[in-house]
């Protein structure tokens, strides 16, 4: 049995590990199942935005009479938006592949690995042991059981990418960001959508007014139920149906639509690697529990990245692999910093945040700490140029100290402009570091300053 310095289970945030690993001079392996790269680049954050982007592009010239522009769509090619999206996808995995059969430093067991002890891993009979483990192996899509799925045909946000033709009909069970960047995707490409939410908001971890508006826009365009729980589901001629229980009124309606899609969360992969046999922990939900150093309670073992269920976007999970690593090699007692760890939902409108929302900083702080900031678009000249009449930005702020506490916005560009907050939140948060610099006029970043500067008290 080979040892060595240091595993890495998983090909996506991992490889951050696996550099500078290599760049120390240890002993390297990875074990991973593939496809290698990880869910963003396979399943996740690359296929899904190379799909958004041309439904962003239809939307705008479906949207542009409103400034006098009167254009018409006279074809969506559903099978070369599809195939360009996959030729994309294999080409970054090939270049990982590339790049890790071409190191000779790095030993690579391809297969899906499990413990078999405290630090020994089993691949395809291979057994290895590390002195340093870095589980980054991931998560998959989470699947109700009970309602029937088991016994009829679904897609997920992962096999929705082998899609050759555009379904006619869809029906989407989830309301969370997946589920409303495929609604938003399926839509613009012509199919008929319903989405069916379980709980009463659709994105229900943003701020309530973004939500509200982002369900007010997709309406627009699609039927979406929130507050309805799916009870079951059949195979029908040509379709499926699905049924889904009011969970006010309790009152059942039926839903049919030639597709179904299925993503109602996240489900940490802790399980197939069998981490128990290692004596590492995981949560209620199945999510390797980590301290704020991204240590699990075995000694020599980290993990980070959708395994453990924090902050599932890939950026977070880069940051937390130099987080580990600096703390396992170096011995560091380096902090994993999520207050100013940001995401974006790429929608139509777009929607992105920074920190904490109005309710979770008022529970935190007292209201009397708190002050908000809004201003729509309109109040901007090129937000009024571009005649938007409904995006906004919402600032949240501790009053006593001035600092930032979060932020929050829909409409366009809206993960661009959330940047410069982000920026001076990683810098401390003064709020008087967003005053000195200038801004171009007229420019869309001035509805940043602009909702800095109308902060009132929480009413």
């Amino acid at each position: 049995m080979k040892t060595y310095d240091v595993i890495v289970i998983g090909s996506g945030a991992g490889s951050v590990v696996l550099e500078n690993a290599l760049a120390h001079g240890l002993s390297v392996a990875l074990v991973d199942k593939g496809p290698l790269g990880g869910t963003c680049l396979n399943v996740g954050c690359i296929p899904s935005k190379m799909l958004v982007y041309p439904a962003d592009r239809i939307m705008e010239i479906e949207q542009a009479k409103r400034l006098g522009i009167h254009a018409e769509i006279q074809k969506i090619d559903f099978k070369a938006i599809m195939e360009r999206m996959r030729m994309k996808v294999r080409k970054g995995e090939q270049e990982v592949r590339e790049s890790v059969n071409l190191s000779d430093e790095l030993d690579f067991y391809e297969g899906e690995g499990h413990f078999v002890g405290d630090s020994t891993l089993e691949v395809k009979g291979k057994k290895i042991s590390g002195k340093k483990i870095f589980i980054v192996a991931g998560a998959r899509p989470f699947i109700p059981e009970g309602i029937g799925l088991e016994s009829i045909s679904y897609l997920t946000n992962e096999t929705l990418l082998n899609l050759e033709e555009r379904p006619e009909s869809m029906i989407i069970i989830g309301g969370g960001y997946i589920a409303a960047e495929y609604g938003h995707f399926f839509a613009a490409m012509g199919t008929k959508v319903t989405i069916i939410q379980r709980n009463r908001r659709l994105l229900p971890r943003e701020e309530p007014e973004l939500s509200e508006l982002l369900l007010r826009e997709m309406r627009r365009r699609m039927k979406i139920y929130t507050g309805a729980e799916v009870v079951r589901v059949e195979a029908g001629e040509g379709g499926q149906t699905v049924t889904a229980k009011d969970s006010v009124s309790g009152k059942t309606t039926d839903f049919f639509a030639e597709s179904l899609l299925v993503v109602a969360g996240r489900r940490s992969n802790a399980d197939l690697l069998a981490v128990e046999k290692t004596g590492v922990e995981t949560d209620e939900r199945g999510f390797i529990k980590v301290d704020e150093y991204l240590r699990t309670n075995r000694e020599n073992i980290w993990a980070f990245g959708d395994i453990v269920g924090k902050e599932m976007f890939r950026h977070v999970a880069n940051r937390e692999a130099s987080v580990a690593f600096n703390n396992a090699v170096h011995d560091g007692k380096q902090k994993m910093d999520y207050s100013a760890a940001p995401h974006a939902i790429f929608t139509y409108p777009e929607i992105a945040s920074v920190g904490l929302g109005e309710e979770e900083a008022v529970a935190r702080y007292g209201p009397e700490s708190i002050l908000i900031g809004r201003a729509d678009y309109s109040e901007v000249a090129m937000g009024d140029a571009m005649m938007e009449g409904a995006g906004f930005a919402k600032a949240v702020v501790n009053r006593k100290k001035g600092n930032i506490l979060g932020f929050h916005i829909i409409g366009p560009y809206a993960s661009i402009l959330v940047q410069e907050v982000i920026n001076a939140m990683a810098s401390g948060g003064d709020i008087r570091m967003l005053a000195r610099g200038m801004r171009i006029h007229p420019a869309l970043p001035e509805v940043v300053a602009a909702a800095f500067s109308n902060l009132r008290e929480v009413s």
